[in-house]
């Protein structure tokens, strides 16, 4: 195995002097060392394989044939810890995000469990608490604290809002699917509700909130009519399927000519980077399916697109008026 690696290495490499001092160099080893390595008689270690395979660009999925005894390698996201942990995540995320919008026909598909993240990152209050709900959940100083959002909200860092409306613009230049159900606005409306109930959420704050929240509704209706992304550069698609079978899983595919990756959540905001095609391949088959067993909101018919979207409205609307009334809620 290490001998084929190997041989991948040198098809890949473009130096002109010698292979083993690059690998040397990859390595930060001793030219000895590698040469050792490079004539297999000492292994690789993982750690080694790795730094070499990210370096060479190549995947150890195809390398190894690993998807035919039915395990995958996949790549972690950084682990989030703190709010400059976040705003190292929009933007490896803008990065990873920003060249999809020089592809040719690049597009995203959303199985959107929760309202986007795309649709959240512009300058509201929304996107703020948003933003401190994530730290909530991530950070356990900032828990322990026990700041209230009408504090965190004055001394947010602007250059995590920053990043986090860059990538927000960004997403308005590639094409994008999403499927959703009556559930997707839940998690958002309950995050509301318990931050409100607990005394960390002001009234008023909580009733802007929501404000911005209808604004976000209503934005999602009008690209689903339009069938584009409002303020898009370059005519981005937008398609709006409403799914009242399956639930959803915030499972994103990003689909390019060349292949398909797709991106997998596992705890709030980290995921799994899936690259192995047959992988991909089955994912991209099992979204199809629940399209086709979707009804896209343009061909719906207005009756049905105006019931999808007024329940949402509904929804928000009991929300709001106990928020006013500074009630307990009931489903």
């Amino acid at each position: 195995m290490q001998e084929q690696f190997i041989s991948f290495l040198k098809a890949k490499t473009s130096n002109t002097t010698s292979f083993v001092e690059e690998i040397a160099s990859v390595l930060d080893i001793g030219y000895d060392a590698a040469y050792r390595r490079v004539n297999l008689k000492t292994s690789l270690s993982l750690d080694e394989t790795i730094t070499l395979s990210k370096h060479y660009n190549i995947s150890l999925n195809n390398l190894f044939e690993i998807g035919s005894q039915n395990s995958i390698l996949t790549e972690v996201s950084p682990e989030l810890h703190s709010s400059d942990n976040l705003e190292e995540y929009f933007e490896t995320s803008l990065n990873n995000v920003y060249p999809l919008t020089k592809v040719k026909n690049a597009s995203i598909i959303y199985s959107a469990k929760d309202i986007p993240l795309f649709h959240t990152l512009k300058d509201s209050y929304l996107s703020r608490y948003k933003i401190y709900v994530w730290l909530k959940d991530v950070d356990l100083n900032f828990t322990k604290d026990k700041i209230s959002f009408d504090e965190y909200v004055k001394k947010i860092p602007k250059s995590l809002l920053e990043k986090a409306f860059t990538l927000g613009e960004i997403y308005k230049n590639i094409n994008i699917t999403e499927i959703w159900n009556d559930s997707t606005i839940t998690g958002t409306l309950q995050q509301i509700l318990y931050y409100f109930e607990s005394g960390l959420l002001s009234q008023n704050l909580a009733l802007k909130i929501c404000d911005d929240l209808q604004d976000v509704i209503r934005q999602v209706e009008e690209q689903a009519i339009h069938q584009c992304l409002l303020g898009t550069q370059n005519k981005a698609i937008y398609h709006l399927y409403i799914n009242e079978i399956h639930t959803m899983s915030n499972t994103i595919m990003v689909i390019t000519p060349q292949k398909k990756v797709f991106f997998t959540p596992f705890t709030v905001l980290s995921y799994f980077k899936i690259e192995h095609q047959p992988t991909c391949e089955t994912m991209f088959k099992f979204f199809v399916k629940q399209m086709r067993a979707s009804k896209l909101l343009i061909n719906a018919g207005e009756k049905d697109r105006i019931l999808f979207f007024s329940r949402m409205h509904q929804k928000l609307s009991k929300l709001r008026s106990l928020i006013e009334l500074d009630g307990p809620y009931r489903n």
